[in-house]
Order: structure tokens, then C-alpha cells, then sequence
């Protein structure tokens, strides 16, 4: 017996994609703000616009239109998210969204929504999603708390080594199959409580066990943090 899901569980990728977003008041801006660390395209429709929206309108950052709501605006858009108290407002972005096939969520209010928004525990590419498909936001947030206990900042570092690993392995004309067990080696050494040590000396040393020669912690992070610095967006 298949055990169904309310909503399919997927990662978007919103890369340079355009995405609306109605209301400049707080929520809206925090809508803004996750589209943007996502390095979409972010337009703002609002009549009223937080300082930090007007902030980034000057610097380009966004687009941001000072008026009301048309249906004209989710022309070309990828999703729109509508971020307003506006009850007959939502209604009708939900109807018009549905007309042209977008991608719509309207803020609390899943049933006029296509999708929902997980509560997020972030840790560099670290990402958790927690949903309980709409039926207690307050419970996903408590959960969202106890995993940022569990999983703390050092966690974004561990991936940005794991990434650097696997980018020079992949050098080396490594078979991805063949990384899995060094993958499951250096896991199972608990590098992230070793990083949160800030224990260098001890991150080499399993690095050497496991991968050999070559593989030192500082020259691997250099590495990924040179990338890390080309995505991000200033500001």
C-alpha cells in the first residue's frame, strides 16, 4: 500500500529565473532575501517597501515596482510569492497564477497554494527542509530549533571539504562509485566535531588514512573558499 504524500518533496533550482514577489512589508522581505541566497531574478510589486528592499532596489539587486498588484505582472515569471493581509488580494494572485500555470504560494494560506515553504535549517549547502504539509507551522519551526542544535555552523565547513574532496578525486579520473566507501570512511571519523574543534593537526591525519598523500584540510578549503567567493552576491 503506498503511503501518500500531500506535497512532493522537491529542491527548485531558481537560478537567474524570475520570480515576483507581492508585498514589501516584513514577511515579503524575507521571502526576497531566500530568493536572492538562491540567485534568483527577484522582481517586488508593493506600494510600501521595507528599507532593506529599498536598499537593494538601489543597488540592483532587485526590481522593485511601487504600486499595486496587475495580472500583467506574472507574465514571464517562474513563481510568484504573495506576501500581504490582503485576503481578496491573495484570492486573486492564487487565480491568476493558476491562469498561466505558476508556480503560487500565498503566505499561510496553503490552500491557495501550489507549493509550500519548508522551515529551513541552513548550514552553508547544508539545507534541511521540515513541512508538516501545512497543518502545524509551529511544530516545523520547533523541529527546524532542535536541528540547529543538532547540526551547527561547522557543518557548512565540513561540506565545503567534502566538496573540495570530491573535485579533486573527480581530477584523478576516480570512479564515482568508487569514492562512495571514502566518502563513508571519512563520515564515520566525525570530521565536523574535529572542525568545530578547530583540530587541524587531527583533520590531516584522518584525511591521510583515508585519502593518501596530497589531501591537506587549510590547502582544500583555500580552494573552495576561492569558489564560494565568485557565487556570492554583494550585498
Amino acid at each position: 500500500m503506498i503511503d501518500l504524500m500531500r506535497y512532493y518533496p522537491v529542491n527548485l533550482d531558481i537560478k537567474n529565473r524570475k520570480c515576483l514577489v507581492i508585498g514589501g512589508g516584513d514577511v515579503g522581505t524575507r521571502k526576497v532575501m531566500t530568493l536572492l541566497e538562491c540567485m534568483a531574478s527577484v522582481t517586488v510589486v508593493s506600494p510600501e517597501a521595507s528599507e532593506k528592499l529599498l536598499k537593494l532596489a538601489g543597488s540592483d539587486l532587485i526590481t522593485l515596482i511601487k504600486r499595486s498588484y496587475i495580472e500583467s505582472d506574472l507574465e514571464g515569471m517562474f513563481l510568484v510569492i504573495c506576501a500581504t493581509d490582503n485576503e481578496e488580494l491573495n484570492r486573486q494572485v492564487s487565480e491568476d497564477a493558476g491562469k498561466f500555470n505558476i508556480l503560487c504560494n500565498i503566505a499561510d494560506r496553503p490552500e491557495a497554494c501550489n507549493f509550500i515553504l519548508p522551515a529551513l535549517v541552513k548550514r552553508g549547502d547544508l539545507v534541511i527542509a521540515v513541512s508538516t504539509s501545512g497543518k502545524s507551522p509551529a511544530f516545523a519551526k520547533k523541529i527546524r530549533k532542535d536541528l540547529e542544535k543538532q547540526y551547527g555552523v561547522e557543518y557548512a565547513d565540513f561540506l565545503k571539504l567534502m566538496g573540495a574532496i570530491r573535485k579533486k578525486l573527480l581530477r584523478y579520473n576516480h570512479e564515482p562509485e568508487a569514492h562512495k566507501p571514502l566518502f563513508e570512511k571519512l563520515i564515520n571519523r566525525d570530521i565536523a566535531q574535529l572542525i568545530k574543534n578547530n583540530d587541524a593537526d587531527k583533520i590531516d591525519s584522518v584525511l591521510f588514512d583515508v585519502l593518501g598523500e596530497g589531501y591537506g584540510y587549510m590547502d582544500l578549503m583555500g580552494q573552495e573558499e576561492q569558489l564560494v567567493s565568485i557565487r556570492k552576491w554583494p550585498f
